[in-house]
């Protein structure tokens, strides 16, 4: 059993992981850390966690957990996930796991020299939905792809949450915009060429509030966009000579709506559903990870492949300042 602490009370930690952690079958949470100890108790005795910090480095000093989970805002996963591998331990950390594609260098520097796993947690790539999206590609399912279409948005002006705040790593770009993108990278093993982008800042909290992009993978194109503060929507289209691939439920897979996917045939006269009851992706990440730190063959998203996502990112903030292409 691999044994985790969780850096931090976050929200996204205690309604989320701590239970999916909690439920697979080789992961067990040890130990919660926060900088007020009242808090962290009280979130070990909600979840029966044995031990409780009143600081993060006394956790990672300490002998009962193996690995971290680093729930912590955006600006501050590269600074505690290298302290959490230099004091031995694996990390898995919350998504953006940096907010530069050259901050991961620190990254990958400090899990080589520590022999550790770090690994950004986007969930998605271990649901059984992006899964089959990635076999029904491959085996040509729709043909030759030549368009992916996809969209994230929430509504949120709430000048207190992480997300508002410039400082935090908040964003659209960062919260939600690596989800288009990590997921046509998974699903088409793709890379992008190059971008165009627009985006728009909230004067108020100065973060991109909305982005409308074009990439081009060479072999397709792809239009996405994401925001803030529109109406909730989420929905990625994989359109091919053949036929085309909706993803219902694309990225919060067990909170959204249904976890399903359809595939319909070129002239729209045949339909197939795939369901899946319950994807448990945030569990299925915690197995993998745990397999993975124990020398097991499992699929897990490298810093190396983080550096990838987010050298798109990156080049969506570029190509935002001018008209024309940018480069990835």
């Amino acid at each position: 059993m691999l044994r985790f602490g969780i850096l931090s009370t976050a929200k996204i930690g205690r309604d989320i992981v701590v239970l999916s952690l909690q439920d697979a079958e080789n992961c067990v949470v040890t130990a919660v850390a926060s900088r007020d100890l009242g808090k962290a108790r009280e979130m070990a005795a909600r979840f029966s966690v044995p031990h409780a910090f009143g600081s993060y480095e006394e956790m990672l000093a300490s002998d009962v957990i193996d690995a971290v989970y680093i729930p912590l805002p955006t600006s501050q996963h590269v600074e505690w996930s290298i302290k959490a591998a230099d004091a031995g331990k694996h990390v898995l950390c919350e998504k953006p796991i940096a907010l530069k594609a050259d901050d991961i260098d620190a990254l990958i520097a400090a899990r080589d020299r520590n022999r550790v796993l770090i690994a950004e947690a986007f969930m998605v790539t271990y649901a059984p939905v992006w899964l089959k999206v990635r076999e029904l590609i491959a085996e040509g399912a729709i043909g030759r792809l030549r368009h992916v279409q996809g969209a994230f948005t929430y509504f949120n002006r709430d000048a207190g949450n992480m997300r508002n705040i410039p400082e935090l790593g908040g964003g659209a770009l960062p919260d939600i915009g690596v989800y288009p993108a990590i997921t046509t990278r998974f699903a088409t093993g793709r890379e992008p060429l190059r971008v165009q982008a627009v985006t728009e800042r909230d004067a108020e909290f100065g973060t991109d509030i909305y982005s409308s992009v074009k990439a081009d993978f060479g072999d397709f194109e792809m239009s996405f966009y994401v925001a803030t503060q529109m109406a909730n929507r989420q929905v990625m289209v994989f359109h091919g000579t053949e036929g085309y691939i909706e993803v219902k439920s694309p990225f919060n897979a067990e909170r959204w709506g249904a976890e399903e996917i359809e595939l319909t045939n070129q002239k729209h006269t045949e339909s197939q559903i795939f369901r899946f009851q319950d994807s448990r992706q945030y569990r299925r990440q915690a197995e993998a990870f745990a397999r993975a730190v124990a020398g097991e063959k499992s699929e897990v998203v490298t810093l190396e492949n983080s550096v990838k996502n987010q050298r798109f990112i990156d080049a969506i903030y570029r190509a935002s300042s001018h008209d024309g292409w940018e480069k990835v």
